[in-house]
């Protein structure tokens, strides 16, 4: 699948300083809204550490007109590339990529919640990337630190089947030649020669217990990839808590996924084994950990793929690895942040205490 097409003259905007009222309205006008704008501010959002978010409040030459113009949106989220070089580096080597095209080809087929897309460019070296979103507001982003209440973390199980349900097992899998990939070879390289780095970069902040244990991940890395799971999805890499918008209606929790920029073919699990080691403090989790499991085989079904719990079981206890690979990964590839470095410890200890607490370590050997 090639990156989208687009009819602007300047299909990307690198700076959201360079947004103007005329390439907004092209913009929008390319969606199917007979608009036009005549003005704009801009205020920033969120906490990315790959890509910058603004938030467009937009106002009109005049009312739109047109039945579909009726649905104009009064505000925008656009989404650029990080100004932090180390970041934008990291998100050109496929992670733009991968956003755009879901959001501009597969995401409004699919029944997990995601933000509409208005626009989606890319440049041609994948670079620099450009999107509008909906604003999901008033929802409010989660917060990986301070963790999700077990209501908000089942909503957010729900969600991921609507994700990985659809395309369990399906050929078109292998077309996907647009998410990211990388070998086994490759993967066990990064991860052998990251966690050293991480270790030494926050050695002041880890326990030894935790620290022993992501040792022990880099030294079985290999073993691990050689077991993975057979039953493939897409997956979305980084679902936690910091990429998911929560908001209530009529007394039910919803939630939005945000931040597709690690789109991958693999096992559902590892989805599933990250967002619920990650949100909550260790001694939280073990309380609700197997009814998690049990809402999501739940919800699988509902949407048309039956699985035991067992199968579900082994493929999360296989998928706890996830946590420690994006917190190495992740942590080594963008700007250093004091938030970030917090976070980044948050995830580290509970995803080691995840990976002790299910035995996972004996998948290593």
């Amino acid at each position: 699948m090639s990156p989208p097409t687009t009819r602007l003259e300047n299909a990307v905007v690198a700076d959201p300083a360079d947004l103007t009222p005329e390439w907004l309205t092209a913009a929008l006008r390319g969606s199917g809204l007979d608009v036009e704008v005549r003005s704009f501010r801009r205020e920033p959002v969120g906490t990315g550490q790959m890509a910058h978010n603004e938030r467009l409040h937009l106002e009109y030459v005049e009312a739109p007109s047109t039945e579909a113009s009726r649905f104009a949106p009064a505000t925008l989220v656009g989404k650029f590339p990080s100004p932090s070089a180390e970041s934008r580096e990291a998100g050109a080597r496929g992670a733009y990529r991968a956003e755009t095209i879901f959001y501009t080809s597969l995401a409004s087929s699919l029944p997990i919640r995601t933000p509409a897309c208005y626009y989606g460019g890319l440049s041609e070296d994948q670079s620099i990337f450009t999107l509008l979103l909906e604003d999901l507001a008033p929802a409010r982003q989660g917060d990986q630190i301070a963790g999700a209440d077990d209501a908000e973390i089942e909503a957010a199980v729900r969600n991921l089947a609507g994700l990985h349900a659809p395309l369990q097992g399906d050929s078109r899998l292998d077309t996907f030649d647009w998410t990211l990939g990388t070998s086994d070879e490759e993967f066990a390289l990064y991860i052998e020669m990251g966690t050293p780095v991480f270790l030494e970069r926050y050695r002041e902040r880890l326990s030894e217990e935790d620290a022993e244990t992501l040792r022990r991940f880099a030294a079985g890395v290999r073993n691990w990839r050689k077991r993975a799971p057979t039953t493939r999805t897409l997956v979305h890499g980084d679902y936690r808590l910091d990429n998911l918008m929560f908001d209530s209606v009529a007394g039910e929790i919803r939630v939005a996924a945000v931040d597709w920029q690690t789109l991958s073919v693999g096992s559902g699990g590892q989805d599933l084994a990250y967002l619920l080691g990650t949100s909550s403090p260790p001694e939280k989790r073990r309380l609700h950990e197997a009814r998690m499991l049990d809402v999501y085989r739940e919800a699988m079904a509902g949407l048309g793929v039956e699985r035991s719990a067992d199968e579900i079981r082994a493929d999360y206890v296989h998928g706890s690895f996830q946590g420690p690979a994006i917190t190495i990964l992740g942590s080594l590839s963008v700007g250093q942040t004091d938030r970030g470095d917090d976070m980044f410890m948050a995830m580290a200890h509970r995803s080691a205490s995840q990976i002790r607490d299910l035995d996972a370590l004996a998948l290593l050997a």
